[in-house]
């Protein structure tokens, strides 16, 4: 799929998103839309996973940190064929339902429960060296929100990447400087994410338009050329991205459309999608 049509996805996607949350009543919105454009560009171009190799002890991994990101990561696996979006938008967030507000891994194409921030690259850690010491040819990636660095798991886990020289491991740091209290910055300062890494011997790449999937795939291509060193891709995006009823605004956070804003957001993302397929 050429890179015009993954970005008219991303905006389907998140329509998917809207109504998966406007029919659960709950939904961490903003992060959804932030981070979707990453897994569009993991999920259609970059990794090997479908319904079918989940099985196969070769196929990538993929760790979603930011769990309560899961909205997106949903209708993402919906349209790669792991279950039906219609099940998802009519039993998300219901009493009984498999899909919950955070990854589940009794559910098809998830790896791990996730959520409780600052586990996801730890974790990945682990699944990067398995395969290092099995002779796998994996890659493990792994989305984090910026306000989840302020956990010292992730640090830990950074240094033992490094230690063991993981070059099949991939972090992104979702960056769009914005958590449920507020501003990154407000909330536990973060210098240089950049220097930071690196100093934890990392390779960083930083992706100036984190919600463009051609930088991405640029990224998410270099980081397979490194060897003998983790990296981490710095994904400057937008919380809220599609609308501007939603953009950059940390009350959307997590937040439930009333009626008038559903529909401006509907329009807006119609917007988005034709002016990327007539770029």
């Amino acid at each position: 799929m050429n890179m015009e049509n993954l970005t008219a996805l991303s905006y389907d996607l998140r329509k998917d998103v809207i109504d998966m949350i406007c029919a659960g009543k709950a939904g961490h919105i903003g992060g959804d839309m932030s981070v979707m454009d990453t897994l569009v560009a993991l999920y259609f171009n970059q990794m090997n996973v479908t319904p079918d190799n989940m099985d196969d002890p070769n196929h990538d991994r993929f760790v979603m940190s930011k769990g309560h990101s899961v909205e997106a990561l949903y209708a993402v696996l919906a349209k790669k064929g792991f279950f039906s979006i219609q099940e998802v938008i009519e039993t998300f967030s219901k009493f009984g339902s498999k899909f919950i507000g955070h990854p589940n891994n009794k559910l098809p194409g998830i790896e791990m429960n996730s959520g409780s921030l600052g586990h996801g690259l730890p974790v990945s850690v682990g699944m990067a060296l398995a395969g290092k010491m099995n002779g796998l040819t994996y890659r493990v990636y792994t989305v984090m929100g910026d306000g989840e660095l302020a956990e010292g798991s992730v640090w830990e886990g950074a240094m033992a990447a490094s230690q063991y020289k993981l070059d099949n491991l991939c972090a992104v740091v979702d960056r769009n400087r914005l958590q449920i209290s507020g501003n990154t910055e407000d909330v536990m300062h973060q210098d240089d994410l950049h220097e930071r890494f690196r100093s934890f011997g990392w390779n960083v790449i930083d992706v100036k338009d984190g919600n463009n999937i051609d930088q991405l795939n640029a990224a998410f291509e270099e980081a397979k050329t490194v060897k003998g060193k983790p990296t981490v891709l710095i994904a400057n995006t937008i919380k809220g991205c599609g609308s501007s009823v939603m953009e950059d605004k940390a009350a959307w956070h997590h937040h439930v459309p009333n009626a008038e804003e559903y529909d401006q957001i509907m329009k807006d993302l119609k917007a988005r999608k034709e002016a990327a397929l007539n770029e």
